[in-house]
């Protein structure tokens, strides 16, 4: 489980095209401080398992599945990334809960100037996901913990603050861009238990009424 507060920017230094999936390398200094092999790390706010690592940085597999849900496909050598190691029990949540499932790739639309090193940024979303995002709710961007400001057909606004300018790759990311989108899991799980309910009582006919005296 993440946070969405991105420690470090690193860089591709590799990305090895295989059979079925992809090898990953990516070089960075800070989420090495404690790592081991087998252990989560968060890029571009999806959920790897560091297989081998240096001082200089990390392997990765990438999944078909995680290829074709999210932006990672896209990577070259040199593309910056975002990095996140897994909360600790003992940590502060900054942000939200951000489990590093990408539920799909948006639009990088815009990031517009606000003054005082702040920025308005507008991504769309796909549509499958729109039901997820309410005005002032969570989501992540390639794994940056972000409070909606605004949700209007399907594009998404969100104040940038000027640290996570200086600290994400939101300041690199172009109009047409693809960015990773991981809604809120407790939208999830509101919609499958109002979803249950809604089943439960389907079961309700009329010859059931009946029985009942009714």
């Amino acid at each position: 489980m993440f946070t969405g507060i991105i420690e470090e920017t690193g860089s591709v230094a590799r990305m090895d095209r295989l059979a079925a999936g992809a090898r990953l390398e990516v070089r960075c200094r800070t989420v090495l401080a404690d790592v081991t092999p087998g252990a989560s790390i968060a890029v571009n706010g999806v959920c790897l398992t560091a297989v081998s690592f240096t001082r200089e940085g990390f392997s990765a597999d990438v999944s078909p599945e995680t290829l074709s849900r999210s932006n990672l496909g896209t990577l070259a050598i040199g593309s910056p990334v975002n990095l996140e190691r897994p909360l600790a029990a003992s940590g502060r949540l900054g942000g939200h809960l951000v489990q590093g499932h990408v539920d799909g790739t948006g639009e990088f639309l815009s990031l517009d100037p606000l003054g005082d090193g702040n920025w308005w940024l507008t991504v769309r979303i796909p549509d499958e996901i729109d039901r997820y995002v309410v005005e002032k709710g969570s989501i992540a961007i390639d794994g940056i913990s972000l409070t909606v400001a605004s949700i209007e057909a399907g594009v998404v606004a969100a104040a940038i603050v000027p640290q996570t300018i200086a600290t994400t790759t939101l300041g690199s990311r172009r109009p047409g861009d693809g960015v990773n989108v991981e809604c809120d899991i407790l939208a999830k799980y509101v919609e499958k238990l109002l979803g249950g309910r809604r089943e439960a009582k389907s079961a309700l006919t009329m010859d059931k009424l009946r029985e009942l005296g009714y």
